[in-house]
């Protein structure tokens, strides 16, 4: 038993710090890396070219130039833009350029460069209601769609008993539009031209004003240096009036997009390379994280059913706490929270050690049930053989506990490959991640998501199928 346990452990160790070396494969070279939220064309968004997904807009082009002035190469992380100061402050990325506010409470945890744009802001609504919402006066009362953590949700906040729906992505907030689920949307005015389907939206003539609509790129707290680095670069591309071809290019590029008439088949057809990807990842993650997750679940159903009452009050604890927050809390913990201890772990380390985590709590109590559910005569006969407990657990009881809650085993399992869609959140490219980065690229706000149900559901199925073929055969061996 002792030599398993070490070659788990053995392998875990392995396993994690071979993630570990993708952050750090590059050497000795010099990089710098940029958070950013690719949904938010012409600022920053995906496009496929030469058949590559490539993150392109003018905020990008400036990031390029800011690491060219710096000597280094540019690695861009797309994530969530609520979660580009959480990135920033933990020290995972090096400085920020999203389209991003320099507001006193941002000023408050991160430093920003001098501003580089300013937009106006707009109103966007179904084309019916164009005449309806073309005050700002007539907008009192209505729903507003914005965008999380933006300045368009502290506009929108000011206006008299309006209803704010705060989501992450642009194209969401248009979905809604169209499905009715809101009033309005407040956007930029070129990020409201781009990405709305002017057939059935409309730009109406009220007028939102905010106190600071200038952007700005934002760096850790006293990063003098690079901060310095960066506003003689953004000084230089004011100076040949650079930004705004950046701008005028990204807007040609973005309205180049299209909205294709496909049925979901032929969509999975089309995009099925970054689906592809999207499953090598998840299956990754879910796979190491039931691995783990049925180690450590096992270990701590054993330490809560020993006699030493300090394990069984950790266990008991351990069990408690994970099953009673969120597992997107815990992720976000793991992955944000630890790097004010230095802590620093992967994307991908993040996700297999939340599942893990997370798996175990569930399965510690699974095998509770099932080694309890074993007739304890059977334990009391092998100890009157001579079988010390170890032994008699080993041999005995376990191998008929894991028969008895195969089915539960099975469904924790696919209950798994379903929540690591959560990894999404920060920035793994996950089957949801690859679906997100489609419906900002194509215009499409269902067929993606259709599809990724589709995979999901396949997934879950196939595993479904050969738990039941292994259970059967289990059974089989019984009978005989």
């Amino acid at each position: 038993m002792k030599r398993k346990f070490t070659a788990w452990m053995t392998l875990f160790m392995v396993v994690m710090l071979s993630f570990g070396s993708i952050v750090h494969a590059e050497g000795e070279k010099k990089t710098v890396i940029l958070g950013t939220s690719a949904d938010y064309a012409p600022y920053e968004f995906h496009k496929t070219i030469d058949g590559v997904d490539t993150i392109v807009g003018f905020d990008i082009d400036i990031a390029k130039e800011i690491a060219k002035d710096l000597g280094a190469e540019l690695i861009i992380k797309d994530t969530s833009f609520d979660a580009l100061l959480p990135e920033l402050t933990s020290g995972r990325v090096d400085f920020v350029i999203s389209g991003m506010n320099p507001t006193e409470e941002r000023r408050k945890s991160i430093d920003f460069s001098e501003p580089y744009y300013a937009a106006e802001q707009s109103v966007v609504v179904r084309k019916e209601d164009a005449l309806k919402f073309n005050t700002l006066e007539s907008l009192e009362g209505a729903r507003i769609g914005v965008q999380k953590s933006s300045i368009q949700e502290s506009i929108a906040k000011t206006i008299p008993k309006a209803n704010v729906v705060s989501l992450d992505k642009i194209p969401d907030l248009l979905l809604q539009l169209e499905s009715e689920r809101v009033d309005v949307v407040l956007a930029e005015y070129p990020i409201a031209k781009t990405n709305m389907d002017e057939a059935t939206m409309a730009i109406t003539d009220a007028k939102p004003r905010a106190e600071n609509d200038s952007y700005a790129i934002g760096v850790r707290k006293g990063n003098e240096e690079l901060l310095s680095s960066i506003n003689a670069t953004l000084e230089r591309l004011k100076e040949n009036n650079q930004i705004q071809k950046f701008v005028d290019e990204a807007s040609d590029l973005a309205a180049g997009r299209t909205t294709e008439n496909l049925n979901t088949f032929e969509f999975f057809w089309k995009y099925r390379d970054y689906y592809a990807k999207g499953i090598q990842f998840t299956l990754l993650i879910s796979a190491l994280g039931v691995f783990f997750g049925f180690i450590l679940g096992l270990i701590i159903a054993l330490m809560r059913m020993s006699g030493v009452k300090i394990l069984k009050f950790l266990a008991t604890a351990y069990i408690e706490i994970i099953r009673g927050t969120p597992m997107l809390v815990q992720l976000f913990i793991i992955h944000y929270s630890l790097a004010a201890f230095d802590i620093k772990f992967s994307p991908i380390q993040s996700g297999i050690l939340t599942l893990s985590i997370n798996s175990a709590a569930y399965l510690a109590e699974i095998f509770r049930a099932g080694i309890q559910g074993v007739d304890r005569g059977q334990l009391e006969a092998a100890r009157s053989l001579g079988m010390t407990r170890g032994k008699a657990m080993r041999h005995i009881i376990l191998p008929q506990a894991l028969k008895g809650v195969l089915p539960a085993i099975g469904n924790e399992f696919v209950v798994i490959i379903k929540e690591s869609s959560i990894v999404s959140f920060i920035g793994v490219y996950d089957i949801m991640y690859q679906a997100q980065i489609l419906r900002g690229s194509t215009f499409a706000p269902l067929n993606p998501l259709l599809v990724a149900a589709m995979i999901y559901f396949i997934l879950t199925f196939v595993l479904s199928k050969l738990l039941g073929v292994w259970e059967r055969k289990l059974s089989a061996s019984d009978n005989r």
